[in-house]
């Protein structure tokens, strides 16, 4: 999410390219497929490339500290 200049208002709407969360920071810059993404956390953008890769239904272990980060 991007604020305005003046903090009054969101400019725009961030989204994770992999769950859709909204990313309050940068993000995390990656590549699947060769096409630049956005993602919120190293566990989606190892799902999104896992599901690029041909695996219908990746399994990719949950961090202990859940895949969102929050406060």
């Amino acid at each position: 999410m991007r604020f305005s200049d003046n903090g009054y208002y969101i400019e725009r709407y961030i989204k994770c390219d992999n769950c859709g969360v909204l990313l309050y920071d940068e993000g995390m810059k990656g590549e699947v497929a060769g096409e630049p993404k956005l993602f919120c956390s190293d566990w989606c953008q190892q799902w999104a490339s896992a599901r690029a890769a041909g695996v219908d239904e990746p399994r990719i272990p949950l961090p202990r500290d859940g895949i969102h980060k929050t406060g």
